[in-house]
């Protein structure tokens, strides 16, 4: 008997959000991760799914974050109740400066306004990368999988793609993305990194995602 390959697929979700949900405007509950993990394992067999995020955190007084934070204990309700594991870690905000100087376009203008440096907030996921590629790693030293389909393009995962690549004998599939940004006129391009550093590379378009988009109006139960 042939036996069916096995795969395992690693959602990097910050990433995912940034590069696809973002692009096409729309939210995570729009998305029919169920369905598109199935399009992704192409008939093989499906031992695992996981989905890797930064958590939100409600701060007083400011609705929209709880609002956010409703929303995404929603989301991760639907995803447990497919089974799948849900991997978090805390977002962190930090102040971050740009300086206006010779580097920025019509830099002499904002300074005539008094503008000499920007200070903005940033928020950025911590830890994510590194629970991803641990299990990636406990994943093939355990057989549980013959394929890892990684839907991320972080150059931080690549020592472990290459270790269990190389040590194992694992499979790595990259999903990357080609989608243009409407509102700025930006494209999501695949990372080369990736690309070069896997064994199967699937580049997927607007019109590959589509089908897995809930149509305005539609409800997130």
């Amino acid at each position: 008997m042939i036996q069916s390959e096995r795969v395992h697929i690693y959602i990097d979700g910050g990433n995912f959000y940034h590069l696809v949900i973002k692009k096409l405007s729309i939210r995570e509950p729009d998305f029919l991760f169920e369905q598109f993990v199935d399009f992704l394992a192409h008939g093989r067999v499906i031992t695992g799914k996981r989905y890797y995020v930064g958590t939100v955190r409600e701060h007083e007084g400011n609705p929209k974050t709880k609002e956010a934070m409703s929303r995404q204990t929603k989301f991760f309700t639907v995803l447990s109740s497919k089974q799948w594991n849900i991997n978090t870690s805390k977002l962190r905000t930090r102040l971050e400066k740009i300086v206006i100087d010779e580097r920025v376009k019509n830099y002499s203008e904002l300074h005539k306004k008094g503008i000499y440096q920007i200070e903005f907030e940033r928020t950025r996921e911590k830890g994510i990368d590194v629970k991803l590629a641990t299990d990636l790693i406990v994943g093939a030293i355990d057989n549980q999988y013959d394929t890892a389909i990684v839907v991320s393009s972080d150059a931080d995962l690549v020592p472990a793609i290459d270790w269990i690549r190389h040590r194992q004998k694992k499979k790595v599939e990259y999903i990357g993305f080609s989608i243009l940004d409407q509102i700025r006129n930006e494209p999501t391009r695949p990372l080369q990194t990736m690309i070069s550093k896997t064994d199967i590379q699937r580049i997927l378009t607007e019109s590959d995602l589509k089908p897995f988009i809930i149509r305005a109006n539609a409800e997130f139960l």
